[in-house]
């Protein structure tokens, strides 16, 4: 069977970690050629063995035996690189967000959608054994008619100021993750949002035209809601905790551990503190995700997760930006026309 040709666009952080897991974990897959702005991140590409490294995405494009791109990008980046990819005939998985302007998203969804080509958006949470469990076990009634979902999502530290600045604001960097897990773990559609913000972490943030702390209400088509908390500091560590509650019971899924040992002693009781951030607590998930999307390239089906899943989240993003703003719930209808 022949392999499918990979490309990754963009050798951050996360772009290391889907070069990795490509090359290390799917036989079934060959990485072709990486691109990267920055000609230091060569090396990259020499410590994995692909054989081409490009610093422009238009020539690495150009190779005919390409199948797939992977794009790891800055955010501002990802509209024209899944645009320029899809017209190229490649499938695409694309880290989230598309882009920031809902109607910038609608119009890169048809370009891929006439073009013919696969698109997938890397909402990695989605594939967290974890929380997968969870849902499975709502979609299988162990819970019950579901009815309230809590769902906290601290960081350890909050980003460089100069990423605030363009990433179009917590709710659309950060709390994007969250918007879409309510949608996943319920399998309900939010019809409003509400929303309080505040700075209580960094004052440049705050200049910065940003939030660092948050909460976050949202309320599905069937009245049963989800709260969301979010702070951009949790001085003990990456804080990612699910926790949904129905008519028959409640499930819980708790932080991830390096360990799981507890010292008890005269002073006290100690453990360590949680994976230190997305990149540990995470691991497992991005290596699962990219393997449902090969496996769906390979057989043809539907992409686990698709463009709406995108356009949806940023919706919600932006109701709850809007609902801060003006003090009020809004109503998801306002945003998607």
């Amino acid at each position: 069977m022949k392999k499918l040709k990979f490309a990754v666009a963009g050798l951050g952080r996360i772009g290391k970690i889907h070069l990795k897991n490509l090359s290390r974990n799917f036989p079934e897959v060959e990485v072709v050629a990486v691109m990267d702005v920055s000609d230091e991140s060569k090396s990259i590409a020499d410590e994995f063995h692909v054989p081409d490294f490009f610093t422009d995405y238009d020539q690495m494009l150009n190779l005919p035996e390409l199948d797939v791109v992977v794009i790891c990008s800055p955010t501002d980046t990802h509209a024209d690189y899944v645009i320029k990819a899809a017209k190229a005939g490649k499938h695409i998985f694309c880290e989230k967000p598309l882009d920031l302007s809902l109607d910038r998203v609608e119009e890169v969804l048809k370009i891929v959608d006439d073009c013919g080509v696969k698109l997938m958006l890397g909402f990695n949470r989605r594939f967290d054994p974890e929380f997968k469990k969870i849902r499975q076990l709502i979609s299988a009634g162990a819970i019950g008619d579901l009815q309230i979902i809590k769902i906290t999502s601290r960081d350890p530290g909050p980003p460089p100021i100069e990423y605030i600045k363009v990433s179009g604001g917590m709710f659309l960097d950060m709390t994007i993750h969250d918007f879409d897990m309510a949608r996943f773990i319920s399998g309900k559609q939010v019809k409003e949002v509400f929303a309080k913000g505040a700075v209580m972490v960094d004052p440049e943030i705050g200049k910065a035209g940003d939030i660092d702390t948050a909460i976050i209400t949202l309320i599905f088509e069937d009245d049963s809601m989800a709260v969301i908390d979010n702070c951009r500091k949790a001085v003990y560590g990456y804080d990612q905790r699910l926790e949904v509650f129905g008519s028959k019971g409640m499930a819980q899924a708790e932080n991830n551990f390096p360990n799981h040992h507890k010292l008890f002693t005269e002073s006290g009781v100690s453990s360590d503190l949680p994976l230190h951030f997305f990149l540990e607590r995470y691991d497992t998930s991005y290596n699962l995700e990219m393997g449902e999307f090969i496996d769906a390239l390979a057989s043809g089906s539907n992409m686990p997760v698709g463009g709406e899943a995108g356009l949806l989240s940023i919706a919600i993003g932006l109701a709850a930006k809007k609902s801060v703003d003006e003090s009020r719930i809004v109503r998801i209808s306002e945003i998607i026309k």
